[in-house]
C-alpha cells in the first residue's frame, strides 16, 4: 500500500490524481490540502478519510472541521499545516499540485525527511530549483514530474546516458490563439482565453498556456530538472499535442513519448515508477490523426516565452519575478481588471525594475514575490 499527501486536492491536478487512487486499490490517500473549497474538501474526506486535512484559511478550516466533526481526520490550516503533512511518518509520496509559491517550503521539508516528491508545482523549481536539486541529490530523493511535458522528457531519457543529451524539444500546443496577431489579441476576454482546445486544466495555467508563460515556465523547469543549459533548450509548437516532448541525442537520434493530451497519464505513471500501470481512456489512433505538424513559436506575439528565457539568463532572483508577476498579471485578468495583452506589458515591468540577488535564500525569493506583486499593483491602469 503506497500512501499518499496531496496538496492542492481540489483543483485539475488533484482531483486527476484522486481519480487514479479510485481505480488502484493499493493507493492509500494520507493527507489533503486545499484552498479555500471547503465543500469539495469534505466530499474528499468522507470518500478518501484521509488522517489529516488542511486549508489554507482559518476560517476555512473552522468551517471544514463543523463539516466533518463525524469523522476521525484531523482538520489544520495554513502553512503550519502544508508542513505537518510534508514530514507525516506514514507517508511515502507527496503530490505537490497546489499553485504559488506557498509549495516551496513544504516541498523542502518533504525531501528534508525523504519522501518521493510527484511534482506539479511549477513555482518550486522555478524559483527554488538551486535550493531544491541540490537538496534533492543530498537527501537521495526522488522528484518525479508530473507535469505532461517533464514527465515525456523524463520518460525520453530512462535507461540513456543525459551526457549525452544534445537538446531537449519541448513541445507546446500554441494555446487558443496561435497565428493570431498582437493586433488581433487587444480585445480577448476572460472566456476567449480560458477556451484551450487540447488539454483541460485550472484557470490560472490554461490562462498561462494562451500567453506561452507557462511554456516558458516548463524551460525553466527542464532546466533544473534535467541539468541542461537554456541554449539545449528549445520550444516546438505541436498543436494536436501528440508529440508531449523530445530529447534529442548527441548522435543525432531522438526519442519522443506520445500518447493522447490527458494529464492522468503523467500522474499515474509518477505515482507508480517505473512501473506502469492499466488505465482506461482513449488511445492515439494514427489513421484517425493522419499527421502532424510543427511551427516555430511567435516569440513576437506571445512574449511570454522570450521573458522566461531572459529571466532564466539572469538567473537568481529574476525567475520568481517573471512568475510572480505573470501569477499576479493573471489574478487581476481573471478578475477583469486588466486586458490580456497588459499581462505581458506587467510583467516587462516587474522584470525591469528588479535587482537580482545572485543566490536568494527562501526568505529573499519570497521577499521578491512581494515586491513583484507590489510593482504590479502600483502600475497596472485599470
Amino acid at each position: 500500500m503506497k500512501k499518499l499527501g496531496i496538496l492542492g486536492s481540489t483543483g485539475s491536478i488533484g482531483t486527476q490524481t484522486l481519480e487514479i487512487v479510485r481505480h488502484n486499490q493499493d493507493l492509500k490517500v494520507s493527507a489533503l490540502a486545499a484552498g479555500s473549497n471547503v465543500l469539495k474538501m469534505e466530499e474528499q474526506i468522507r470518500e478518501f478519510k484521509p488522517r489529516l486535512a488542511v486549508m489554507w484559511t482559518k476560517e476555512a478550516a473552522q468551517e471544514l472541521a463543523i463539516k466533518v466533526a463525524d469523522t476521525d481526520t484531523k482538520i489544520l490550516w495554513g502553512m503550519e499545516g502544508l508542513l505537518e503533512i510534508a514530514v507525516m511518518e506514514e507517508m511515502e509520496v507527496l503530490v505537490t499540485a497546489i499553485v504559488g509559491m506557498i509549495g516551496i517550503r513544504p516541498t523542502i521539508a518533504a525531501i528534508r525527511a525523504g519522501k518521493t516528491i510527484a511534482l506539479a508545482n511549477k513555482e518550486t523549481l522555478v524559483t527554488a530549483g538551486h535550493i531544491i536539486m541540490p537538496l534533492a541529490a543530498e537527501k537521495k530523493v526522488s522528484i518525479l514530474p508530473v507535469d505532461s511535458e517533464h514527465s515525456a522528457i523524463f520518460q525520453s531519457m530512462h535507461g540513456e546516458n543525459r551526457e549525452r543529451v544534445s537538446k531537449i524539444l519541448l513541445t507546446a500546443s500554441g494555446g487558443p490563439f496561435r497565428g493570431r496577431k498582437r493586433e488581433e489579441l487587444t480585445e480577448i476576454r476572460v472566456e476567449d482565453a480560458l477556451k484551450h482546445p487540447n488539454w483541460s486544466m485550472g484557470r490560472k495555467i490554461t490562462v498561462d498556456s494562451a500567453t506561452l508563460v507557462n511554456k516558458g515556465l516548463e524551460v525553466i523547469e527542464a532546466k533544473w530538472l534535467f541539468g541542461v543549459e537554456p541554449e539545449k533548450i528549445q520550444v516546438v509548437v505541436h498543436p494536436q499535442s501528440i508529440i508531449h516532448s523530445m530529447v534529442e541525442y548527441a548522435d543525432g537520434g531522438i526519442m519522443a513519448q506520445l500518447g493522447m493530451p490527458d494529464m492522468k497519464l503523467p500522474i499515474q505513471y509518477a505515482l507508480f515508477y517505473p512501473d506502469r500501470r492499466p488505465m482506461e481512456g482513449k488511445r492515439v489512433d494514427f489513421f484517425e490523426l493522419s499527421s502532424i505538424t510543427f511551427e516555430r513559436p511567435d516569440t513576437d506575439t506571445f512574449k511570454g516565452l522570450a521573458f522566461a528565457y531572459e529571466a532564466l539568463r539572469a538567473g537568481g532572483s529574476m525567475p520568481t519575478v517573471f512568475n510572480a508577476a505573470n501569477e499576479k498579471a493573471v489574478s487581476l485578468f481573471l478578475d477583469r481588471k486588466i486586458r490580456f495583452l497588459e499581462i505581458y506589458d506587467l510583467i516587462q515591468g516587474a522584470m525591469e525594475a528588479h535587482k537580482t540577488v545572485a543566490d536568494p535564500s527562501v526568505e529573499e525569493i519570497l521577499e521578491a514575490e512581494a515586491a513583484a506583486y507590489e510593482y504590479i499593483e502600483s502600475h497596472r491602469r485599470y
